[in-house]
């Protein structure tokens, strides 16, 4: 599986206006992270994922933007996995 991580998480950081993600279990473990982010907001994300999905129980899992001046953070859960969160950091397009 880290082989795999490594290389998804590789062609997530070479998008354009990514400059990087972190990927973590439903108990907020970091499995992996890439670019310019800390694992230590690994817990955070999960959290925020959880109390999302609460919100719509029966919509399935939301995916959470936060925002600023000229960065976006996307949260969501990939369909192929279930188990794991994302969060993506990107650069806001101007």
């Amino acid at each position: 599986m880290e082989k795999h991580l490594d290389r998804v998480m590789d062609e997530v950081v070479s998008r354009a206006g990514v400059f990087g993600c972190v990927f973590v279990d439903r108990q907020g473990l970091c499995l992996g992270a890439k670019g310019k982010t800390s694992t230590e907001s690994a817990g955070l994300i999960a959290a925020i994922a959880e109390q999302a999905a609460k919100l719509e129980p029966h919509s399935g899992d939301p995916i959470i933007k936060l925002e600023s001046d000229n960065k976006d953070c996307l949260i969501f859960r990939p369909t192929s996995t279930g188990t794991v969160t994302a969060a993506v950091y990107k650069n806001k397009i101007q």
